[in-house]
């Protein structure tokens, strides 16, 4: 059984109403949460110098003193990527409407549903710890790194020409990669580095949303349309006019709906749930997924015209064991933020440490760099970190050497290369299905083969063939 070493989230709660603080934090706090609690923009402030980094804010637009807008635009220029949620009643929801265009990252009307606001507090910290998790939090005046990330290898910095390149414009923009390789992070620099980088950035984890709600999520709804639509609700698209959009996870999309995105993209207009009035909108599109999507295409359960309309400009992210003369740098930078993270500045990396590592294959990419820094960081008994600290699956020579004299004596060539392969195919399998929290079809797209193919070596390695889809 696995430890799970991540801190709980944290939450800076902000209304001047106490009575609507003290419900909204023991919720919280029973849902899990660290809650700070404040009555105002400027208390809320203070708080943040105080207690050091949170993972979301929730927050009430009208209060005395600092109000909500001015709160947000404090909180944009000291973090960009902390995730701001605007709560509103119902009279007020266009001024929320505004708040997000703003760079709220989403807002919640009062009086509020439980179970939603769980659900979007907990997209809100997802996507702030995986921007945060992605080799960000490296110093942007770095010369071994740009826009947030860190590398010195020739594919990081064709990475970033590509990005510089792409910024500028209004084309479509699809990232591709390996979990783990940054996708959300290279979003995120494009931003950036183009001239909407003022305007409404909006995400969308396609994964998360249930396929009944996905088109209202997209293109929204009008009151009434549904059961449970009590109000009207503007959809992402709206949300980013004259901005961006991330399509995250692009390859989750149902194909009902994909025909549906297509109009959007290629026309620029939409109708809500419920509506019969077109809307036009003004938004970049970028996409990300870490599936294939020619192959999805070619298996039927991808429209190929929306491939097309997507694929405008295709930026494939590089996996961290092409680039393994950045991984010493990585390595030192992610455990340096983690000594600093929990005061440890005493601790050291054996040169051991670091040459296992970078012989490693990652296949979680660079999440499960920053993961296992975080673990050997949190476990250290020691100022010093040894091979002996490793977890298993680092423990012996990537490369499967044969260690024994009896070995050679009594096996050939071809039995020893056999066997050795059938170790390394082993240990890699393992590790796919571990970083896949074991589902055999994502763990098939991490190893680049069939679902079937993997079955087969599954059962000729005596690995479990009968897991089930998560």
């Amino acid at each position: 059984m696995s430890t799970h070493l991540s801190p709980p989230p944290v939450a800076l709660i902000v209304d001047d109403e106490a009575n609507l603080r003290m419900v909204l934090r023991t919720q919280l706090q029973f849902a899990g949460y660290v809650c700070h609690a404040c009555a105002g923009g400027q208390d809320a402030l203070a708080t943040l110098n105080r207690v050091g980094p949170v993972d979301v804010i929730l927050t009430d637009l009208r209060m005395p003193g600092m109000d909500g807008f001015t709160l947000l635009t404090r909180i944009r220029q000291l973090d960009p990527v902390l995730p701001v949620i605007i709560l509103t009643a119902f009279g007020t929801v266009g001024n929320a409407v505004e708040a997000v265009k703003a760079g709220a990252f989403d807002y919640i009307e009062k009086p509020f549903d439980r179970d939603r606001l769980l659900q979007t507090l907990g997209k809100a910290v997802l996507t702030v710890r995986k921007l945060r998790a992605s080799a960000s939090w490296v110093d942007s005046q770095e010369p071994a790194g740009r826009h947030g990330m860190l590398g010195r290898s020739p594919q990081i910095q064709l990475l970033f020409r590509v990005l510089e390149r792409v910024a500028q414009g209004a084309s479509t923009v699809l990232l591709q990669g390996e979990s783990g390789t940054g996708k959300e992070l290279a979003a995120q620099a494009i931003v950036q580095l183009s001239d909407r980088r003022d305007m409404p950035f909006v995400r969308v984890n396609c994964a998360a949303i249930p396929e009944s709600l996905m088109e209202s999520e997209f293109f929204g709804h009008e009151k009434g349309a549904f059961t449970g639509a009590v109000s009207e609700r503007p959809g992402r698209f709206e949300l980013a006019h004259q901005g961006t959009l991330l399509l995250d996870e692009v390859g989750e999309i149902p194909l009902p709906m994909q025909a549906k995105l297509l109009r959007v993209l290629q026309e620029g207009e939409f109708e809500r749930v419920g509506s019969s009035r077109m809307r036009k909108v003004d938004v970049r599109v970028l996409a990300s997924t870490n599936r294939s999507l020619t192959d999805m295409v070619a298996q039927g359960r991808f429209r190929q015209d929306l491939f097309y309309r997507l694929n405008v400009v295709p930026i494939q992210l590089p996996p961290l064991r092409e680039r393994k003369g950045d991984i010493p740098l990585l390595v030192q930078a992610f455990f340096d933020k983690q000594k600093k993270r929990i005061n440890r500045p005493e601790l050291m990396l054996d040169d051991a440490v670091v040459e296992r590592l970078t012989s490693h294959l990652w296949p979680g990419n660079i999440r499960e760099l920053e993961n296992l820094m975080e673990r050997l960081a949190l476990l250290a008994e020691g100022p010093g970190v040894s091979l002996a600290d490793l977890p298993s699956e680092f423990a012996a020579p990537a490369a499967g050497v044969v260690q024994s004299e009896m070995e050679w004596s009594e096996s050939g060539l071809k039995d020893l290369v056999r066997r050795e392969t059938s170790r390394i195919e082993r240990d890699l399998i393992v590790k796919a299905l571990q970083n896949t929290d074991g589902n055999v079809t994502r763990a098939a797209l991490l190893l680049r083969i069939s679902r079937k193919g993997l079955q087969l070596k599954m059962k000729e390695l005596g690995l479990r063939d009968d897991l089930e889809e998560t």
